[in-house]
């Protein structure tokens, strides 16, 4: 991650409500890691994020069908649900979503490909 910290800080780049919270759902799983953080510590490293260069915060302003139109037929099922929107709102701003999940970019496909960046693990 701090990898793409490096890359990132030569350009804005934000996080939004869903993302804090998945970030804090992931990294205060034991499932997912033995060094789990506490919840404490995982909303002091949000707070912390604030200070990279480039950082931007996106808060939520649009419905999930607004942001979903262009691409709502490609939506297979229930686990699509907060990808599609993360993606529509990159979409949106003009911005690019950042993941490691590869299925996001069939949401994508060609037209969206720009607003998209799939990082390998």
């Amino acid at each position: 991650m701090q990898r793409w910290f490096d890359i990132a800080g030569k350009h804005d780049w934000g996080v939004c409500p869903l993302t804090e919270a998945g970030f804090i759902r992931v990294t205060t799983n034991p499932r997912y890691t033995a060094a789990a953080r506490t919840v404490a510590q995982a909303a002091t490293i949000l707070q912390e994020f604030s200070r990279h260069p480039g950082y931007r915060y996106w808060p939520i302003r649009h419905s999930w069908a607004e942001l979903t139109a262009p691409f709502t037929s490609r939506v297979q099922g229930h686990q699509q649900i907060t990808d599609a929107y993360l993606l529509g709102m990159a979409i949106q701003r003009n911005g690019i979503l950042v993941t490691f999940d590869r299925a996001i970019g069939y949401l994508a496909g060609s037209e969206f490909s720009p607003n998209l960046l799939i990082l390998q693990p």
